[in-house]
């Protein structure tokens, strides 16, 4: 018996898309430019066709300006909706403006109402009102209702396209309702349970209904052990309670407890990829800085958070001119005050991430704060004890003067427990005063650790060694 060839797309996917037409290297960039270079449509068509929809937004990503209005000039089809919904957001205008109105119409009209949303919220509002006008009179409708909300919230965030069902419905007339839809959500878990208020009753799987027979009453499967998202819920809450209670999909309802839309896992994880990703990017300072910004506006993002550096680091100098002359009898004080401070900013570091994450993730309550306040004091004690006695020997050595090294033994033990009691009671106090403690952190951190690092140093200098 001979076994049958796979056909390319099979092959691709048992081999994990080694097939080089699925791979968006540099020379596959390079011919892709080319063939745009040369109005060379055919070809263009034959290297991109295999992508992707996230492909094809992180190549419109990678290239410049000028490429991409050629590329799209050549070749506009290639944008859908899921395309334009992978974009970055900085480049969602740009990309729309070059598209012809036929394009964006037939592109955005495949996206689930949840995706428009998504892909509207954050576009001027002539952007808006070119997507909008797109869209047929329901889904707009729709659309609209959805931006009417808060931003950050479910209302924002959930799909209306969804399926619910009485209770007093089987199995086999929900199949055959279902059936006979000529459109039903592209993605969707369960079928709700509602009453005739439209009240979430309960929720049937469809592994569930698939293996129940035609004629078992609706309301024998479904699960009533569900929880309902309010409308006005913030999408980190959201996200949050489908990560904390394993939720597949989740029925939104208004203040009447009325189902409204459906939340679907994978948008909660996109929120917990965004709100992982937006806290890297501000413990930086670089907030919701990419590399598709233009330069002022980088420029711009992250001035003001170098300038709150500034501040901090004249702070730090203020307190080095105080003992200018303990500097200048001792000078191996000022060889040594760098490795003091690195240590004490590093060890900031380290507890402020820790507490800023916990924060974010609801870990770190009011029940368990002072323990783990003082889990990071004791941490601190220990390292400071470990490096105290390692730079004891270092300045030992290096300088010949057994009293620096006491002085920078002791130094070194008071900078690291105040770094790590820095680094996780400043987030929480800024937490507590409604101040994004991954924002803002990192400046006040740093502002601690310098300031006492400097003065228990230099202060210590100044008693012991004069």
């Amino acid at each position: 018996m001979t076994e049958e060839p796979l056909d390319q797309e099979t092959q691709a996917d048992e081999d994990g898309y080694a097939d080089d037409a699925y791979v968006l290297d540099n020379r596959k960039v390079d011919q892709i430019l080319e063939a745009v270079e040369n109005a060379d449509l055919e070809g263009l068509t034959e290297l991109l066709e295999p992508f992707h929809a996230a492909d094809i937004a992180d190549l419109l990503e990678q290239i410049g300006s000028s490429e991409r209005r050629e590329l799209l000039a050549l070749w506009p089809t290639a944008i859908d909706g899921e395309v334009l919904s992978d974009l970055d957001e900085s480049l969602r205008e740009e990309v729309i403006e070059y598209l012809p109105p036929d394009v964006l119409s037939a592109a955005v009209r495949g996206l689930e109402s949840d995706d428009v949303v998504d892909l509207v919220e954050d576009l001027e509002a002539p952007q808006q009102g070119i997507i909008l006008g797109a869209l047929e009179e329901a889904d707009r409708v729709a659309v609209e209702q959805a931006l009417s909300y808060p931003e950050d919230t479910a209302g924002r965030l959930m799909q209306r396209e969804l399926v619910m069902a009485p209770t007093f419905w089987t199995v086999g007339d929900a199949i055959d309702y279902m059936r006979a839809q000529e459109k039903l959500p592209e993605r969707f878990y369960h079928v709700m349970m509602v009453d005739p208020r439209q009240r979430v009753l309960g929720q049937v799987s469809l592994g569930q209904l698939m293996a129940s027979p035609r004629a078992t009453p609706l309301s024998e499967i479904m699960d009533e052990d569900f929880r309902t998202i309010p409308v006005t819920q913030s999408t980190e809450d959201v996200a949050y309670a489908f990560n904390q209670y394993h939720l597949i999909s989740a029925p939104v309802v208004d203040a009447e407890e009325r189902l409204v839309g459906v939340i679907t896992i994978d948008d909660a994880m996109i929120v917990l990829d965004e709100e992982a990703e937006e806290d890297i990017l501000r413990l930086a300072g670089v907030g919701d800085s990419s590399l598709s910004d233009r330069v002022w506006e980088t420029a711009r993002g992250r001035f003001t958070w170098l300038f709150v550096n500034l501040i901090t680091a004249i702070l730090a100098s203020v307190v080095i001119a105080q003992f200018e002359d303990t500097i200048a009898v001792f000078v191996a004080l000022a060889v040594l005050m760098p490795i003091v401070a690195s240590m004490g900013g590093n060890a900031g570091t380290q507890s402020m991430t820790v507490a800023v994450r916990a924060l974010a993730t609801k870990d770190l309550t009011g029940s368990n704060l002072w323990r783990v306040v003082r889990r990071e004091a004791v941490v601190g004690l220990l390292n400071g004890g470990a490096f105290a006695m390692i730079m004891a020997v270092v300045a030992v050595l290096w300088f010949g003067q057994p009293m620096l090294g006491v002085v920078i033994a002791l130094a070194m033990v008071m900078t690291l427990v105040a770094a790590a009691l820095g680094g996780i009671v400043i987030p929480i106090l800024l937490d507590r005063f409604g101040i994004d403690p991954a924002l803002a952190s990192g400046p006040f951190v740093t502002t601690v650790t310098d300031v006492v690092g400097f003065f228990a140093f230099l202060g210590l200098a100044a008693v012991i060694l004069l």
